[in-house]
């Protein structure tokens, strides 16, 4: 077995060179949100972090900015096919490319409402309580917010958290037409607010409010993905690498089971073994779920730290529905119009008996997007309404249920079985967003709701708790049964709230990194 020579002085920060055998102190799998976050937050430390991530990089190239290349030809949807238990296929929204699926998503970084940590019930069924407050998460919030440059303003949502500073970047400014509509929300009662974007607005950033940012990926860099605030600044130090082009499929135990002794895996088609004393599994809450499904064996026979059976299981996807606005008397100029978001829905109150869920202005929305969801409707049509609506994101919470899961396929692939859990309270969403923008003056409204493909905001699979019996992670994100053994990722979610899950996410991954992961298990 070869052994690695990576660490000495000079080596490059991504490997170049082939080896069957590759050793760290940590080694993360996965380079999205939790993982690189996780290596930025070691860097510093003088621990051998090795990320290891099973695509490239993504090209900065025209493309990028192409809606035809991005959404008719899917150009950079580079996942496997991924089934239903009915058997119908689909591409999952999963990208495998260092930064993870950071480097497409629509840069939304709000913090979870500090009821979303406390046990609530709603008409289809309960949102459990975390492991820990909102109070405990709050600092790494705030260092999250810095790491990934957020830009919003505090004191005009009725919902927002406790904060213990200003967001580190002023709100993203409205263009006149969304500012005009933000005047009509007011005067229904509603209390629109910035939403917190994280982009490159500061003095001398590379941010040029482009209409291609929501499910683009960003050709200037300016997006705050994974890549490039946490995992290039990470790179910058000489005790972190990079493993491109590395798919892991199994982690290793010894006779105890209480180790994680080798990372197995497949570099450009040759098998690749890895060692570290501690493993950051970070492959997103699908991913995470069926690396541990693959790795059953020995003292683990229903995968790896599944004692509770809970591994794969409670599998989150949000309720999310796209809505389009439409005024046929005016054409909407707003190039960027992803500023405003609205959370008067969000619990019970003046506006709703029942908790409902988020509504936030999305990137423009291009007729080839549309397309793909509407393909027997005129291109010119589609062209037509696409420049005279105003286009919304409407998410609502999906409640954990075990029989929901990540499965493996009869070659390993992966199977989901998902139905939608509090399903009611997302058609009132709708509805009441409807309302509210005919209110406005959009007499046309138009909505689409997602399917099981729509998996940007997965969570719930390897939930985490203080009881071994009900929870696979710790609060920390440590294994229960595998104290070396870490998953830091959507997965540790106990339930998916109503907001987009990536701050949390880096937050999380600041705090089990910063209190967990280099300690003694």
């Amino acid at each position: 077995m070869t052994t690695t020579g990576i660490w000495g002085p000079g080596t490059p920060p991504v490997v170049r060179r082939d080896d069957s055998h590759y050793d760290a102190d940590v080694a993360v799998i996965g380079s999205g949100a939790g993982g690189a976050t996780v290596a930025w937050a070691l860097a510093a430390t003088g621990a051998r972090v090795l990320v290891v991530e099973r695509g490239g990089f993504l090209p900065r190239e025209a493309a990028n900015w192409s809606p035809e290349a991005v959404f008719g030809d899917g150009r950079y949807r580079n996942a496997e096919t991924w089934h239903t238990t009915a058997g119908t296929p689909f591409t999952p929204a999963a990208h495998y490319y260092v930064g993870g699926t950071t480097k497409v998503y629509g840069a939304s970084l709000p913090r979870l409402r500090e009821s979303d940590f406390e046990a609530a019930e709603h008409p289809d069924g309960t949102s459990p309580a975390w492991p820990f407050p909102y109070a405990d998460l709050e600092p790494y919030y705030a260092e999250a917010e810095r790491l990934y440059r957020v830009h919003g303003r505090a004191g005009q949502d009725p919902t927002e958290p406790a904060r213990s500073g200003p967001h580190p970047h002023p709100p993203v400014a409205h263009a006149p037409r969304i500012a005009e509509l933000a005047e009509h929300l007011r005067a229904q009662g509603l209390h629109p607010h910035p939403l917190e974007l994280g982009i490159d607005l500061r003095e001398g950033g590379t941010c040029v409010r482009c209409g291609t940012c929501d499910g683009f990926p960003c050709r200037v860099g300016a997006k705050s993905d994974a890549e490039t605030r946490a995992l290039r600044p990470a790179l910058r130090s000489p005790t972190v690498r990079l493993l491109t082009h590395t798919y892991v499929s199994r982690l290793r135990t010894g006779a105890s089971g209480r180790t994680v002794t080798a990372v197995e895996a497949h570099r450009n088609g040759h098998p690749v073994t890895i060692t570290a004393g501690t493993v950051v599994v970070s492959c997103g809450a699908v991913n995470s779920a069926a690396l541990l499904l693959r790795s059953a064996g020995g003292a683990h026979p229903g995968g790896l730290g599944n004692g509770s059976g809970l591994v794969g299981r409670n599998l989150m996807l949000h309720h999310n529905s796209m809505l389009m606005a439409v005024d046929p008397r005016r054409r909407d100029p707003a190039v960027f119009q992803k500023t405003l978001a609205v959370n008067d829905y969000y619990h019970a109150g003046p506006h709703t008996p029942r908790p409902l869920g988020n509504l936030q202005l999305m990137g423009k929305v291009h007729p080839a997007a549309m397309a793909t969801a509407h393909p027997h409707v005129p291109r010119r049509l589609l062209g037509e309404l696409a420049d005279r609506s105003v286009d919304w994101w409407l998410i609502s919470e999906d409640l954990p249920l075990p029989g929901n899961r990540v499965l493996l396929g009869p070659d390993g692939g992966i199977t989901l079985h998902w139905r939608p859990v509090n399903a009611r309270a997302h058609r009132r969403l709708v509805a009441a967003g409807a309302r509210m923008m005919r209110r406005a003056g959009h007499p046309l409204v138009v909505t689409h709701r997602m399917g099981v493909e729509h998996t940007g905001h997965q969570c719930g699979t390897t939930v985490a708790g203080h009881d071994p019996a009900r929870s696979v992670l710790d609060p920390y994100c440590r294994s229960h049964e595998v104290p070396n053994l870490f998953v830091v990722d959507g997965g540790f979610f106990p339930s998916s709230a109503a907001v987009n899950p990536t701050l949390t996410i880096v937050a999380q991954a600041l705090r089990a990194a910063r209190r967990a992961v280099l300690r003694d298990p």
